[in-house]
């Protein structure tokens, strides 16, 4: 098959690497163009960009696919299908007519639930037990397409975001060879999505960060796994902003919401409490409690964030 590729982040590389392991011919990889990045500010390319660069592979990075000149230059490629892994960019309908098979996406969710731009954070947030990547055969809507290919997996009451990222990225990479051949050898099935259960996983905004310790614990602990690693929750304590990385639930305590219940960063919530296990300091690395502690102080009693 020749392939276009279109993907940005770490999340689309073992889906790209599948595919070219396959043998298929990949023809162009797109990507979002280099953005500016360190204190330089110096323009870096994408994760995908810069590993297609390394293979070999012609790269574009067009600012938008609705340019008539990006859609000719995608159209003169011949492609047999496109190839879509968190690209970055909504595709006009004559960008996804343009493959003889048409334009497939890696969606990191089991549609139709958590349609949109944050399905991995959304899930664990919302407390899901299950989540999974879906092949679909794209189309206008968003995320509405029908399914090629599926496989779930659990999400465990540790995992984080980047833990579930990791383990999606390799599951659609696993689906992809099949469900691209299977359009070639006219055997793929394209069930349409359920009606019933879409919900949307709109994007993760900064302002949904700071920890609202009125929350239940185990609401809490959700919170700070779906934000780990990025944006990272957080709370104030001795009016220092803490980045919360990891902590566990204490069922059997509880108290004032916000208020440190011991010495050892035990926090009453709405529900129970929680006890902050790894969190950053600002300018610092990500520490163990332990460690915080050695050069910290948050007696009991001590009421942390705003704790509303």
């Amino acid at each position: 098959m020749r392939v276009a590729f279109m993907g940005t982040p770490e999340f689309a590389l073992p889906t790209l690497k599948a595919l070219i392991a396959a043998g298929h011919d990949v023809i162009g990889v797109y990507s979002q163009p280099p953005a500016p990045a360190g204190r330089g500010k110096k323009l870096k390319p994408s994760p995908v960009h810069a590993f297609a660069e390394a293979e070999g592979l012609k790269v574009f990075t067009p600012k938008s696919m609705r340019d008539s000149d990006a859609q000719a230059e995608f159209a003169s490629l011949n492609a047999d299908v496109a190839v879509v892994v968190a690209f970055g960019q909504i595709l006009p309908q004559v960008v996804l007519d343009t493959p003889k098979y048409g334009c497939v996406n890696v969606h990191a969710s089991l549609l139709p639930r958590w349609r949109g731009a944050a399905p991995i954070h959304r899930a664990i947030m919302a407390g899901d037990e299950k989540t999974g990547v879906c092949i679909m055969q794209m189309e206008a809507g968003l995320d509405t397409g029908p399914v090629l290919a599926f496989a779930e997996t659990d999400i465990g009451p540790r995992d984080t975001t980047l833990d579930l990222h990791d383990r999606l990225a390799e599951l659609g990479a696993s689906l992809i060879g099949e469900a691209v051949m299977g359009l070639k050898r006219g055997t793929a099935v394209a069930v349409p999505q359920a009606a019933e259960g879409v919900t949307y996983a709109h994007k993760i905004e900064k302002s949904e960060a700071r920890i609202v310790w009125h929350r239940s614990a185990a609401e809490i602990d959700r919170h700070v796994r779906g934000l780990c690693p990025f944006p990272g929750a957080w709370t104030e304590m001795n009016g220092e902003r803490f980045k919360v990385l990891a902590g566990t639930v204490v069922e059997d305590r509880s108290g004032e919401p916000g208020v440190c219940l011991d010495d050892e960063m035990l926090i009453a919530c709405g529900e129970g409490a929680y006890r902050i296990d790894r969190a950053q300091r600002a300018g610092k690395g990500p520490m163990a409690r332990e460690d915080i502690l050695r050069g910290f102080t948050l007696p009991s009693g001590k009421k942390v964030g705003q704790g509303d």
